[in-house]
């Protein structure tokens, strides 16, 4: 009897020490794309002349003149959060204007469904040429860190603003030489904007984008990214 209650108890220990293992497995299953910041093969950059960018070692260094746009190349697709930090320099360069820390995300081409770089090149970073797709948008400390809009561009070129969506408040615009966590949220018809934790945006679209690609956005700008990540959700 002893020897059973024995086994027993062994058999229950094993059998929760394997739940932990493919949980902790299940948990980084999650992680779909990580460490991309390594590697530029990984990126689409699409920008105006004088402008550079690097990625390297982790980081990415946009040094933007005239507009830049920068996709990663992988289209996404259902539910998942993307997180990165992101410092806004300000340290005299030609282009360290503290202003336009955006991106696009679940970006499309209605003109090309079945091949989103088709037109990269004649994109090359000038903004209106984006104003044709289909994506969610947000201008974080737009004119000159006067502004913060969050925008559906629905691939008619007019992309509406909605009153509450356009900010002004000091709060929710960038600080210059601090590094900020970013992250994004996509699930169902729900989509969400936060910086340091605090939501700026919480989105219900009735049609939402439920794949793309993700691009950061920005104009006469220079700025750091960092731990760039993606995470599938369930």
């Amino acid at each position: 009897m002893r020897r059973s209650i024995k086994f027993t108890f062994c058999f229950e220990i094993l059998f929760f020490c394997v739940l932990l293992f493919l949980n902790s497995c299940k948990a980084q299953d999650e992680i779909s794309y990580k460490n991309v910041l390594n590697d530029a093969s990984n990126w689409i950059i699409e920008q105006q002349p004088n402008g550079e960018v690097h990625v390297d070692n982790g980081k990415m260094e946009i040094i933007d003149a005239k507009g830049c746009t920068v996709w990663f190349k992988n289209k996404l697709e259902g539910n998942l959060k993307i997180e990165y930090d992101i410092t806004i320099i300000d340290n005299k360069g030609p282009y360290d204007r503290v202003s336009d820390m955006n991106c696009f995300w679940m970006a499309n081409d209605p003109n090309h469904p079945n091949d989103f770089f088709k037109e990269s090149k004649q994109r090359a970073g000038h903004f209106p040429n984006y104003h044709h797709l289909k994506l969610y948008y947000v201008g974080y400390g737009g004119h000159n860190n006067s502004k913060t809009r969050f925008r559906r561009y629905d691939g008619n070129i007019d992309r509406p603003l909605l009153p509450e969506h356009d900010l002004t408040d000091k709060k929710f615009m960038i600080v210059a030489n601090k590094k900020m966590h970013i992250e994004i949220l996509i699930k169902d018809n729900y989509t969400s904007y936060k910086r340091d934790g605090d939501v700026i945006y919480e989105i219900n679209d009735a049609n939402p984008y439920t794949s793309g690609y993700f691009g950061f956005r920005t104009v006469e700008n220079h700025m750091i990214i960092e731990d760039f990540k993606i995470t599938r959700l369930e």
